[in-house]
This record gives C-alpha cells, sequence and structure tokens, in this order.
C-alpha cells in the first residue's frame, strides 16, 4: 500500500468513526451528513484531510476572531499550560482572569465595571437573563420576570436564551410547549444608513410601556441581527430602546456575541449608539 492509499484509508477510518460516534451540533442523528476532516488550521483557513482548503467565515462560531494559529497567542497558551492549565473560579482568581477581567472592563462601552466569565455565549445569555431577575428580586419587585425581544433575534441554544429567540422563524420552535413564554416586538426595519422614522420603534415602544410592570429586561443584538438573516439596523433604534428601557424602568442586555470585538467596524456595536449598558454578554 503506497503513502497516498494509506492516507486516503485513514481518512475514511476517521470519517466512519466520525458517523458512527460523533453527533454534531444541528446535525440529524438519524440520518447524519459526513464531516468534514480538519487537519491543520491557520489565519482564516481551514486544511483538510483530503488536501482541500475551507475558509472560516464564521471564525469558529465567533471565537477564533484572531484567527488560526496566531504566534502570540499559540506562546501564551504554550507558557501557560506549564503552570496550570485550568482552576474552578469560585473563590480562586489567578492573574490572567484578572488582568482580563480589567482589561474587558476598559474597552466595554461605559457603565460597565464587572465581568463575569461563561464558557459560551449561550451561557453568558443565560447568566444575564438570571442577573436581570435577580437583580428585580433584590429590590422587592419579583412580578418582573419576563422579557423584551425581537422578531428574526436569535441568543442561543439553552433553554433561557431560546426562549428570547425568533418564537416562529427560528430553530427552537419545536419547543414552544416547554419554553418560558416572553414578549416579542417586531424586528427593526429601518437600516444603518436610512433616515429614522419613528413608526419603526413604534410597537415596541407600545409594548414596553403596557408590560413595564412585567418586564425585567430587553435582549437584543446590537445593530446586526445574526443568525436571522444578517439584518443591519439602524443606530437610531438602538438609542430609542435604550431611552425606552430608562423610561421604563427596565434593564437593557445587549447580546455582543457575534457583534462584539471588532466586527461591525467599532470595538462593539453599541458604540455605534453611544450607549451606556446594563448587561453586555
Amino acid at each position: 500500500m503506497n503513502s497516498i492509499t494509506s492516507e486516503l484509508s485513514a481518512q475514511s477510518r476517521i470519517l466512519d468513526k466520525d458517523q458512527q460516534f460523533v453527533w454534531h451540533p444541528y446535525s440529524s442523528l438519524s440520518a447524519p451528513i459526513p464531516a468534514y476532516e480538519v487537519v491543520f488550521a491557520e489565519g482564516v483557513n481551514l486544511h483538510l484531510a483530503d488536501g482541500s482548503q475551507l475558509i472560516d467565515g464564521m471564525a469558529s462560531w465567533w471565537c477564533a476572531i484572531h484567527g488560526y494559529n496566531h504566534p502570540a497567542l499559540n506562546a501564551a497558551a504554550k507558557a501557560q499550560i506549564d503552570k496550570f492549565s485550568h482552576v474552578m473560579f469560585g473563590g480562586i482568581t489567578h492573574a490572567p482572569a484578572v488582568d482580563l477581567c480589567e482589561t474587558l472592563v476598559n474597552i466595554t462601552p461605559r457603565g460597565l465595571d464587572k465581568v463575569f466569565l461563561s464558557d459560551s455565549g449561550s451561557v453568558a445569555v443565560e447568566v444575564a437573563i438570571k442577573m436581570a431577575f435577580q437583580y428585580w428580586i433584590s429590590v422587592g419587585k419579583p412580578d418582573k420576570n419576563k422579557l423584551l425581544s425581537l422578531h428574526n433575534g436569535y441568543h442561543g441554544d439553552t433553554f433561557a436564551a431560546m426562549s428570547v429567540c425568533d418564537p416562529v422563524n427560528g430553530m427552537h420552535h419545536m419547543f414552544d410547549q416547554v419554553l418560558a413564554k416572553h414578549y416579542f416586538a417586531p424586528a427593526p426595519q429601518i437600516g444603518v444608513d436610512e433616515p429614522w422614522d419613528e413608526d419603526d420603534i413604534a410597537e415596541f415602544s407600545a409594548i414596553i410601556a403596557a408590560k413595564k410592570d412585567q418586564l425585567a429586561a430587553v435582549i437584543l443584538e446590537p445593530i446586526v441581527q445574526g443568525a436571522g438573516g444578517m439584518r443591519f439596523y439602524s443606530p437610531e433604534y438602538l438609542r430609542r430602546v435604550r431611552e425606552l428601557c430608562d423610561e421604563h424602568d427596565v434593564l437593557l442586555i445587549a447580546d455582543e456575541i457575534a457583534t462584539g470585538f471588532g466586527r461591525t467596524g467599532k470595538l462593539f456595536a453599541c458604540e455605534w449608539a453611544g450607549l451606556p449598558l446594563t448587561l453586555c454578554v
């Protein structure tokens, strides 16, 4: 058996085992689609076992914002692993985490002065929702336990996060009977550079005014609705949401999982509207 035949045989074994043992996200268990085997990654490119390349336009679900095999990140990871790779964060701290949190406070929009570290976007949204509910419980208003979200929005795949995703066109409609029920306003229609029309916020304004005694928070993706169709909307909509939240005593959660760290041309999408924030995830 020559080397090429041997490599092809090894690739086939990996893919066969993948289909046998692995259930990939967003895939069918009964009729799985074959996956691509990655053997090396650098920059934006994924090098596959068959010799071809893919461009990872998703940045590994938004977390590899500096690309793969970045020399500075590789060096930092290699230096850290000789000390320890991980310790629980309950009652224990360490310099890299403290330095990271200080940096995040310094670069995020004003009003954000504490960092809660999470291990995924969905978990970050879950934590933000819990924080909002706990705040109102702590100030003696436990009836403020509903959320206001936008149609076409996407916020994650865990249960609280699913409950504020688009209830009709989103990927989680099959769980409708078991998800918590919240309120939804129409998705913004006015584009980034289009003239502002107050009608675009009218229904949102009516809902937040009518339900203010029930609403703990508004949650939205600032400026861009990602999984809902890459829908870019006016920063004025975001400014008006901030004003209405302040007027009706409702918290604001900005889901910057897919929009933060420079992806919209500013470090955080909320900066297009110059917002002070309650919670940013």
